[in-house]
């Protein structure tokens, strides 16, 4: 009577060995090295990091991580929108972050830009083109994106000789790791033309992916086993594949959204990336 069960063994989620290298103790050594950064380009005082990416994605989220972790606070300053509304970013913004208790800053600045949707081809044509001029500097802080036509040169927001300190050192693409795989052509397209553009300036290209516990539920129990998760490394190749970037140019973070306090190994995790995004930005510009 009674035989086996046929039911299959549900798949395990995490892989042996750590697809993902994180040292989760290094926290301190990421945020001393941060701490410590000065640009290195002659005449520069700023790095500047630009931030894009579809709608909801996570960009206002990431900025006020960072400066929540650097400030030792949960911050709020960059205003997120919540999941199906649309772009609560119209305006191109810089946020400068306070070091310490002094009046100094972080010489580094994190941007951040309207969202990117499905639309029309007129309409990612005006996007392509502001982001070019968004990453040579030429766009002031405070214009209000307008889907139907690009900046003009004689608008009062477009600055004719930017400095060394207004054009773009790094393009950081923000992605939800959940639906980073379902984008419509039209975005992917102009993901690719914006990247194609970056390169051609000389500015290097990283994906920053979001939502990383909203993947994997072993990964909701323990951020620190991102490393380990099989569906999260499956949507980095996945995703890999579909822009044609690299693998080890794609680096997953768990923003802080609903938390009241920091954490460390949320913490780590944002550090490391943003020590990356540093050092791969430095590494282009003086080859």
């Amino acid at each position: 009577m009674g035989g086996s069960s046929s039911r299959p063994r549900p798949l395990p989620l995490l892989v042996e060995e750590p697809w993902l290298q994180m040292n989760w103790e290094d926290r301190e050594s990421d945020l001393q090295f941060i701490n410590n950064y000065k640009p290195k380009g002659e005449g520069q005082e700023k790095f500047r990091i630009l931030l894009h990416g579809p709608v909801g994605a996570g960009k206002s989220s990431f900025i006020n991580s960072v400066i929540s972790i650097l400030e030792s606070r949960i911050c709020r300053r960059a205003t997120a929108c919540n999941t199906g509304q649309g772009s609560f970013t119209r305006e191109y913004q810089s946020y400068r972050i306070k070091k310490g208790n002094q009046d100094n800053e972080y010489p580094f600045v994190l941007n951040d830009m309207m969202g990117l949707s499905n639309v029309s081809r007129r309409h990612r044509r005006v996007h392509v083109k502001d982001m070019k001029k968004v990453m040579k500097g030429h766009i002031k802080d405070g214009y209000k994106f307008n889907p139907e036509s690009t900046l003009s040169n004689t608008d009062p927001f477009y600055k004719q000789k930017p400095t060394i300190n207004d054009k773009v050192n790094i393009l950081v693409s923000v992605f939800d790791a959940n639906t980073a795989n379902l984008l419509g052509n039209s975005v992917v397209e102009t993901i690719q033309d914006i990247r194609d553009d970056a390169t051609e300036l000389g500015i290097p290209h990283v994906v920053v992916f979001t939502k990383i516990d909203e993947v994997c539920p072993e990964t909701k129990k323990d951020v620190k086993n991102a490393c380990k998760s099989k569906l999260l490394q499956e949507k980095v190749k996945d995703f890999s594949k579909l822009i044609g970037i690299p693998e080890n140019c794609i680096f997953p973070v768990k923003n802080y959204h609903c938390e009241k306090k920091l954490n460390h190994d949320i913490d780590a995790l944002i550090l490391n990336t943003l020590r990356h995004i540093i050092e791969i930005g430095d590494e282009y510009h003086s080859s």
